[in-house]
């Protein structure tokens, strides 16, 4: 077992460029969205900059995967709000149970529909259950900026395919 991984000194370069790319990735992205009222969109994003750039090989890297697998993750976390919300018209407060359960709903709606239609994205699943969560009416310029910063993810890697590394 090593604390440090033993490829760091042939490619530390790799490590610093690729590592530098996230933080500039992210800063852009972060700069446009409100990061404290959307937790755990931010922390999808986050995670989809870490596999882009840290996996770049990885399936999940794919642009299929990254923009498809927000996509379904916005879908299914939209889903579970607008059932969130009927349900709300009709009682005045939710059990607790329910309304966690919903939540969960979108995660595993996001998994059913990823793994069917082939865009497996683990990050996706954060992005799902911040679309579920969404107090005070569903985000649809939350969902056309996730799935823009998700092409810019995937152009990224695709401008600078040939100079990223897989470093995991």
């Amino acid at each position: 077992m090593h604390l440090i991984d033993k490829r760091l000194k042939e490619n530390f370069s790799s490590y610093i460029f690729q590592s530098a790319l996230a933080f500039v990735s992210l800063v852009a992205i972060l700069y446009f969205l409100d990061v404290f009222t959307k937790t755990a969109i931010v922390a999808g994003l986050g995670a989809s900059s870490f596999i882009v750039f840290a996996m770049p090989k990885s399936v999940t890297a794919r642009p299929r995967n990254v923009v498809g697998g927000h996509i379904v993750g916005i879908v299914a976390g939209s889903i579970s709000f607008f059932i969130l919300w009927l349900f709300g018209l009709n009682c005045i407060v939710l059990p607790k149970f329910t309304e966690i359960s919903l939540y969960a709903l979108s995660v595993g709606l996001a998994v059913f529909f990823m793994v069917i239609t082939d865009t497996e994205h683990p990050p996706a699943g954060a992005t799902a259950l911040g679309f579920s969560i969404v107090k005070g009416g569903w985000p649809y310029s939350d969902a056309i900026f996730v799935i823009l910063s998700m092409v810019a993810l995937s152009f990224s890697r695709f401008l600078l395919k040939r100079w990223l590394k897989d470093l995991v």
